[in-house]
């Protein structure tokens, strides 16, 4: 049996299918698994020994078309289920299976504040619907993610010990998800590990002044130095990940990595909190409860459409220091 599993984007959406490929992978015999994303996430994929090919999503539609067609699949396995998946099924016409995106429920929690999502259900839940037509069951262990030797940070290179600093993901795809760097800066004074930085290159201005400002204390930055792989590394081999709701704390789920998430305008009600099935502990969530602007969008935006950003601004810093001190104990 040919499966197609589709997922074009973002980072976190598609390592949180992971379980749906093992599950299918593992319960469906002879299943052998393609995946089609877009080519600057093609390597959160190509190295998962469950999936046998990736496909990349082109601008030329009709050279996409002809390339999937030839591979004569049995299903596709919608964990998109946008308009473009849509024009994806209707040009191959095979049997397809989708999730529900919940889009009429989070646009009624974001525009008026009423939430009517299934309580605590995570969008892996809704990932497996998608394929619960297959008898195929949620294993509910945690999702893995795999890196190649060839990513594998070496510590002792870079002037660091296994399960010995803090990482933080100091970027996000929005700033409305982003901790104002002040406040961060306060958050990190209170740090006795050395401080890893991980972000992308545009992530380097605010690494400089944090460096700037905590003069005393051992801190690095590898934003925009390290590929993704090469960061989620570090994540992997660090103490505690402090993060926003961004795809690096997805991937901390993975491994074994404590984290501490501190939440801006969207919620963990949306269902994208890190997925810890069977570590309840890994992760603690902080957010600033009470807004009646929360959530305002279930992605985000660059500014604060209220213009207060108190869901950031009123964040405690001493609560999210003592939180990352309890995990480094633990």
């Amino acid at each position: 049996m040919k499966f197609l599993v589709v997922r074009f984007s973002s980072i976190g959406d598609i390592v949180l299918t992971e379980s749906v490929v093992r599950c299918l992978k593992g319960q469906m015999h002879n299943a052998e698994i393609h995946y089609l994303t877009k080519d600057v996430f093609i390597d959160l994929v190509k190295h998962n020994p469950n999936i046998s090919k990736v496909h990349v999503l082109m601008n030329d539609w009709s050279k996409l078309i002809q390339s999937l067609q030839a591979e004569n699949f049995d299903y596709i396995i919608d964990l998109h289920h946008n308009l473009r998946t849509k024009k994806l099924k209707w040009a191959l016409k095979i049997k397809s299976f989708s999730f529900p995106k919940r889009n009429i429920e989070k646009y009624i929690y974001t525009r008026f504040k009423y939430n009517l999502l299934p309580r605590n259900e995570h969008v892996v839940d809704r990932y497996f619907s998608a394929v619960s037509k297959l008898n195929i069951k949620n294993d509910n262990q945690p999702n893995r993610f795999f890196i190649n030797n060839d990513n594998k940070i070496a510590l002792e290179k870079i002037g660091l010990i296994e399960k010995g600093y803090l990482a933080v993901a100091i970027g996000a795809q929005f700033n409305t998800k982003k901790l104002p760097v002040e406040k961060l800066i306060s958050v990190l004074k209170k740090s006795n590990l050395p401080i890893v930085l991980l972000g992308n290159a545009q992530d380097d201005t605010n690494a400089q002044e944090i460096i700037n400002k905590l003069i005393s204390q051992e801190v690095h930055s590898f934003c925009g130095k390290f590929n993704l792989l090469q960061s989620a590394s570090l994540v992997q081999q660090a103490a505690v990940l402090l993060t926003h709701d961004t795809g690096l704390m997805h991937i901390a789920a993975c491994f074994e990595t404590p984290i501490v998430s501190v939440w801006g305008n969207t919620t963990p009600e949306l269902g994208m909190y890190p997925y810890t099935p069977t570590r309840i502990d890994q992760a603690v969530l902080i957010e600033v409860k009470g807004l009646i602007c929360r959530p305002c969008s279930k992605i985000g935006f660059q500014n604060c459409p209220k213009g207060h950003f108190s869901c950031m601004n009123l964040q405690d810093a001493e609560e999210i220091s003592d939180e990352i001190r309890k995990k480094t104990l633990n």
